[in-house]
């Protein structure tokens, strides 16, 4: 940190004072950008005052709040919701007579593979016809596969995508413990095993049913985008932050921008 700002200290001071008294301020744009405001603060040391960064803890009282609110939040979106998700589990199960459920194998707190469960929107033949298309759309190298118009979908799963209702079985791994209601996004375990020293931050807390990319764009973000807004939501974390998301979600939901 003591590199932030990297500019001749003479050249600043008589910019400074050139600026000053012009009656107007001198602002410098550092490299801490993704880092709000309310951690950051300056201390003076012997030779120059020095721009520190007060990160977010992930223990004590504010991670026992952050957990009784997963409790409680999906709790209620289990059981208020318990009638819609009914519905959804017989309207699957009639359009193909497939399963209900998907899971697949997604990454955790301090990296421990757990099983993500999701209402399934797709043909039962989904993985297999995923390299066909994307070779087709020339995603070969990419671990999230996107398409607008996929033709996997089914007909139920359009209708729960839009909604997010696919989501919901998500509350299960919430009370278990192995995700929370606010957090990065689940990444397959093909994904971490590329993290270099900056993205293996998102494994530092449990991945979220909502998130910063789910009030950001969903899936009209590129893959960067999102590990950036994880980064940038893990290092300013706050409960306060988490209701904000959580407010933000529903207005998503409702407005089912970004989902395909």
């Amino acid at each position: 940190m003591a590199d932030v700002l990297s500019r001749d200290s003479e050249m600043l001071h008589g910019l400074s004072l050139a600026v000053e008294s012009l009656g107007m301020e001198l602002a410098l744009a550092v490299s801490m950008a993704d880092v709000s405001g309310h951690r950051l603060y300056l201390r003076n040391t012997m030779e120059q005052p020095v721009l520190l960064a007060s990160l977010p803890r992930y223990t004590g009282a504010a991670n026992v709040i952050k957990r009784l609110l997963d409790i409680i939040g999906s709790l209620c979106a289990l059981i208020i919701s318990s009638p819609i998700l009914l519905g959804v589990a017989i309207a699957i199960k009639l359009d193909d007579g497939g399963p209900v459920f998907f899971s697949q194998t997604r990454i955790g707190l301090h990296g421990k593979p757990f099983k993500m469960y999701k209402f399934r929107s797709m043909v039962t033949n989904a993985e297999e016809l995923k390299k066909k298309l994307a070779e087709e759309t020339g995603q070969e190298d990419r671990f999230i596969f996107k398409m607008k118009d996929d033709p996997r979908i089914t007909k139920v799963g359009h209708f729960i995508r839009k909604t997010s209702l696919d989501e919901f079985p998500q509350f299960y791994n919430v009370l278990k413990g192995d995700m929370s209601l606010v957090g990065p996004r689940p990444a397959l375990p093909e994904e971490v095993a590329r993290y270099g020293s900056l993205y293996s931050a998102r494994l530092l807390v449990k991945p979220g049913i909502t998130g910063p990319w789910q009030v950001s764009g969903r899936s009209d973000l590129s893959q960067e985008q999102s590990e950036y807004l994880d980064v940038s939501y893990i290092e300013n974390w706050s409960i306060a932050g988490d209701l904000a998301i959580l407010a933000k979600t529903v207005m998503v939901i409702f407005t089912g921008r970004g989902s395909y």
